[in-house]
């Protein structure tokens, strides 16, 4: 049963119903060996940061920054600063320098805890350019700190300055005074298009999501949890503390890269994701298929198939499957279909949710017909994560994002504008008065900057209002959608579409390399680095030929004429790519215009 109390004293109160349970999963940095923490110890630990910070002299209401990947010390420090009414500012593990500065001068932040020796170097050099900047607290004690540096501490010395609990009588003085208005967080959005910005989030914000998400997502105290995203990223943060809510036992993964293998080795029953996830174990699942001998490719592929009719045409409708194909089925599911799941580290799958961009109809039919419940949703900072999703065991439409959670009205405005009103939903952003007059409608709807409908109670999106690009020819082109259909090809890792004021859809192709030099390889195509397999004409041909294929059901003015292969990624470094992985469109544009425009020549 879910304890929906104020953040301030969740843990504690969870503590003393679970007390010795096991509620974190955890590595130290750079360990292969998992540990646990009961709730007991979590709820130790935590008074032990709201005592330290209190003898830091962090006062009720300051911002105090986190600049780390997931770890539990993350944890910790997240809800101790909740314990004494101050508020936590996430910062991406992967911020850079130019981020961290702005994020800490606007936010006006003293103590800023930072993860391993990538973010303490950045929050070294950053200190100068700081003027509120105090304190450095590092989580890794492994981590080189500079000779020249009076002003960073490791965690393990920050926790002592809370040993005995020193300060409990006014933590808990603190918990009393704590209220639903007080801010929790200040989460600073990556920005597709220009510098970020800090949207407030409030203790009562989370108190609405909680109760309103509690009754329409199935997770309770027996199932484990992969946190995979950053919980800076509020997708992950507000399913994270959901589970809390609930029970649930966290596996806290702190290298995406090592994501799979976690999974292999903690077994989760839920995991949030991006589908860009999804779509790799697609394209993994495939070539696998692709590559096994005639008579089992034949096999996967009827059991694929059986899969989507059993899923697609009747449990996403709400129909009983005929008995045939509910006993065929049943046949591959305890055969093929468990073994992709074993290998995922998914035997005991519960359900998935997934949101962050656009989700392929071709991804989610197939982890539906291969026994992993997906649960599509669709969110924003500003709207403390869900405002819509798919409910498990109740029919769902492939392509749409779900049903509005309870509390949450939604308006279609102008140019099919998804509008926003409700508990959950932001009061504006930090400091901005201009910005947030501009963002919400007179009647005190939030503006999300997505195009949508509502049809038969489930939200379909659109694209985002700002990103949709109009050819010189006066058609309107949704690069997100036409991204995602080819990215499902093993040889494309990234694909930016170009159109705007463009007589054609042209892409810039970041190829799979792994896969390309396999292919190469197999044709006996000779090269020397990797800008030859990207001029290479045989490939050039061979992906033109699965981009037609992949295009199939586009129109012919939605359809990539030209593209161009490029030898290196889209990065953050650059500036290309957010903390979230979204691309930016006029820096790619800028970036690559010269190669732009030679796709458009006559």
């Amino acid at each position: 049963m879910q304890n929906n109390c104020h953040l301030s004293v969740l843990i504690h109160e969870q503590a003393k119903k679970y007390g010795e349970k096991t509620v974190l999963n955890y590595r130290e940095f750079g360990s292969l060996k998992w540990q646990t923490v009961s709730w007991n110890q979590f709820s130790e630990r935590v008074k032990q940061v709201s005592n330290a910070l209190l003898n830091l002299g962090v006062r009720v209401q300051e911002n105090v920054g986190v600049f780390s990947q997931n770890t539990v010390q993350y944890l910790y420090t997240d809800f101790g600063a909740f314990g004494i009414r101050a508020v936590s500012v996430p910062l991406y593990a992967t911020s850079s320098e130019q981020q961290i500065q702005h994020i800490v001068g606007d936010a006006e932040i003293r103590f800023l805890f930072v993860g391993e020796q990538e973010q303490y170097d950045k929050a070294h050099r950053v200190l100068p350019l700081c003027p509120t900047l105090e304190k450095i607290i590092i989580f890794d004690r492994s981590v080189r700190i500079a000779k020249s540096d009076p002003s960073s501490i490791y965690f393990d010395d920050f926790m002592r300055l809370g040993e005995g609990f020193p300060r409990q009588t006014e933590v808990e003085m603190l918990w009393k005074q704590a209220n639903w208005e007080d801010l929790a967080n200040i989460l600073y959005t990556s920005g597709t298009t220009g510098e970020s910005k800090g949207v407030m989030l409030t203790y009562g914000q989370y108190h609405a999501a909680f109760e309103a998400n509690d009754k329409c997502v199935p997770v309770g105290e027996t199932d484990r949890v992969m946190n995979f995203l950053p919980i800076t990223h509020i997708f992950e943060r507000g399913w994270l503390i959901l589970c809390l809510t609930e029970g649930a036992e966290i596996i806290v993964n702190t290298y995406p890269k090592e994501i799979q293998q976690s999974m292999r080795e903690m077994h989760p029953t839920c995991m949030s994701a991006v589908p860009r996830f999804w779509e790799k174990v697609y394209i993994g699942v495939n070539d696998k298929i692709e590559k096994a001998g005639a008579v089992q490719r034949r096999l996967f592929k009827r059991a694929l198939t059986v899969g989507r009719k059993y899923h697609s045409e009747y449990l996403s409708k709400g129909k009983r499957p005929p008995l045939p194909l509910k006993l065929e089925y049943e046949t591959y599911d305890k055969t093929l279909f468990s073994l992709v799941r074993k290998q995922l580290g998914l035997e005991n799958g519960n359900f998935f949710p997934t949101a962050g961009s656009y989700v392929s109809s071709e991804v989610e039919e197939f982890t539906h017909s291969v026994g992993i419940c997906m649960i599509v949703g669709y969110g924003l900072t500003e709207s403390l994560a869900t405002v819509s999703c798919d409910h498990k065991g109740e029919p769902y439409t492939i392509g749409s994002v779900g049903r509005p959670i309870e509390g949450i009205e939604i308006r279609i405005g102008e140019n099919d504008e998804i509008l926003l009103k409700g508990p959950t939903i932001t009061k504006g952003y930090y400091k901005r008065d201009g910005l947030n007059e501009q963002s919400f409608t007179e009647d005190g709807f939030f503006k999300t900057g997505d195009a949508g409908y509502l049809r038969n109670g489930e939200l379909f999106l659109k694209e985002r209002i700002k990103e949709l690009f109009k050819t010189s020819n006066g058609k309107y082109i949704a690069p997100q959608m036409i991204e995602s259909r080819l990215l499902v090809d093993k040889f494309i890792e990234q694909l930016a579409v170009i159109a705007d004021q463009r007589k054609f859809v042209s892409a810039l192709i970041v190829p799979a390399f792994g896969e390309l030099e396999e292919y190469a390889k197999e044709q006996g195509i000779a090269y020397h680095t990797k800008e030859d397999l990207c001029k290479n004409p045989q490939i050039i041909q061979m992906l033109t030929e699965r981009i037609e294929t992949l295009q199939q059901q586009l129109a012919n003015y939605e359809k990539i004429k030209r593209f161009i292969l490029l030898p290196k990624p889209f990065t953050m470094e650059s500036g290309e790519l957010t903390n979230t992985l979204k691309i930016k469109r006029a820096v790619l544009n800028k970036n690559y215009a010269e190669q732009i425009e030679e796709m458009y020549k006559e």
